[in-house]
């Protein structure tokens, strides 16, 4: 506030609160009659409230007034400015003592009472503050949005955060001329908090543990220096934070790379060679030895197309699931019968299941699902491929469907060796395979991660529950359409 505007305002309240004073004496004086103890109690209490309100200079004024007053009005000889008796000399300084002590005190404690409330709104827009600085996700996106996010949380004119490894500043809004490149500097030189209440600015040091990394400037409103210096500290270390989070998950990204280069590695060598090793001896044999009978060429040449369709299904999987993590695909969803999509993965999967005994439980009047039934039949294939891969021969494979909600919940329940549960978190994860079955069983480890993305574009989750020794049951969930029933295919 402007001083003569502050001058005026502090004139005004002067003046009424002499106002206050003639009142009460009219009132004790020509109302009630009342004696000079009671008026002087009352101009007590009258003096207490106005500081309380109005701070200490009103209430020395008022104090003033009230002495005068009282001097007049009660005390010998009233109706003049003097006192006869020296003992009243006594009451009037004791009065006038009294009067200023009080508002003083209640002046006092009227400041500190403002000065703990503007502390704890601080210290709560520091809180939320902080919280805000929890959600960046990167370096470059929290120092853009700090600044910004002082003049919300704290309710200043502008701010203007200045990095001194990066000798760049970070402004919210507009180019403030207070806030300049120059004092933001000089304040990393100095490293000392600057406070400017005349001009309304503050500027504090930016420092991580005994380090000054930048600096931060603030305008429009003066913070307390506990406020500023906690400020500059959480600024600090939200930016560090966010770096090593950052540092974090490019050493996370670099570690899965690697172990995703390595399991394409594995599977390369386990799985691509296979094939290619019966191909390139069956060529081999059909080019030298040319007295091979038709059964014997047949016969090679049998493995040839085996072996290729094996790698083509390979080659497939790979394509599928960049397919579907790139998001290069559309879902044609109509309402389909559980069952209907049951039946087609299990004519998809024949050649491979052979005499394996499958059993399909689907109760009749089950609701629909909205799907893609291609790409649902895909991964249903592929947990019937999984039981089948991870079964022992001649035991069952179990298909049931029921009702959850608004959902339709299918799984495939096996016989097999069971999951470990170490295991059970990342048997998901592209090329990962058992660590017991993974040079026993062929495949590259991508069924499962295909089955899962497929189910979760359709809105639907996936998981396993297993026991060692009796087997698993993986089960999906597709969004069901209640309008539509289905009866259970023949």
């Amino acid at each position: 506030m402007p001083v003569s505007a502050l001058l005026s305002s502090r004139l005004l309240r002067c003046v009424f609160a002499l106002g206050i004073v003639g009142a009460i004496t009219l009132v004790c004086t020509r109302v009630f009659h009342a004696n000079a103890t009671t008026f002087a109690l009352l101009l007590l209490l009258a003096i207490l409230i106005v500081s309380t309100a109005w701070g200490i200079v009103v209430s020395t004024v008022m104090s003033l007034g009230g002495v005068l007053a009282f001097n007049y009005f009660f005390l010998p000889p009233v109706g003049e400015l003097t006192i006869s008796d020296p003992r009243n000399w006594v009451t009037l300084f004791v009065f006038l003592v009294t009067a200023v002590i009080g508002g003083h005190q209640s002046a006092r404690e009227r400041r500190q009472a403002e000065e703990a409330d503007r502390r704890r709104r601080e210290v709560e827009r520091l809180y939320d503050f902080s919280q805000k600085l929890l959600r960046a996700g990167n370096v470059i996106e929290l120092l853009n949005a700090l600044p910004r996010q002082i003049v919300d949380s704290f309710e200043v004119g502008a701010a203007a955060l200045f990095l001194a490894e990066k000798e760049k500043i970070y402004r919210s809004g507009l180019d403030i001329p207070q806030l300049d490149a120059e004092r933001l500097k000089a304040v990393v030189a100095r490293e000392d908090l600057q406070i400017d209440p005349d001009r309304s600015l503050c500027f504090v040091p930016v420092r991580l543990g005994v380090r000054v990394v930048g600096s931060l400037g603030i305008s429009g409103q003066v913070l307390s220096r506990p406020s500023l210096e906690a400020l500059g500290s959480v600024v600090a270390i939200a930016i560090e934070r966010a770096r090593a989070i950052e540092q974090l998950g490019k050493t996370e990204a670099a570690q899965e790379g690697e172990r995703l280069k390595s399991a394409l590695l594995d599977s390369v060598t386990h799985d691509f060679r296979t094939p290619l090793t019966s191909i390139k001896a069956s060529v081999s044999s059909l080019l030298s030895d040319a007295n091979l009978d038709s059964a014997q060429r047949h016969d090679l040449l049998a493995v040839i197309d085996e072996e290729t369709n094996r790698l083509n299904g390979l080659v497939e999987d790979a394509a599928e699931m960049a397919r579907l993590e790139g998001g290069e695909f559309e879902l044609d969803l109509k309402p389909q019968p559980i069952g209907s999509i049951v039946v087609a993965a299990l004519e998809q999967t024949r050649s491979v299941l052979g005499n394996r005994q499958v059993i399909v439980k689907i109760p009749d009047n089950l609701p629909w699902v909205r799907a893609d039934i291609g790409r649902v039949q895909n991964a249903l294939a592929q947990l019937l491929l999984n039981a089948h891969a991870y079964s022992a021969a001649g035991r069952p494979i179990t298909v049931s469907a029921e009702a959850s909600g608004n959902f339709v919940l299918t799984s495939v329940a096996d016989e097999g060796a069971g999951i470990e549960d170490l295991e059970l978190g990342l048997i998901f994860d592209k090329f990962y395979r058992g660590k017991n079955q993974r040079y026993q069983v062929q495949g590259t480890g991508m069924g499962l991660p295909i089955a899962k993305a497929i189910i979760e574009v359709h809105g639907g989750t996936i998981g396993v529950v297993s026991q060692l020794g009796h087997g698993s049951v993986f089960t999906f969930s597709l969004p069901a359409v209640p309008a539509v029933r289905e009866r259970h295919p023949s």
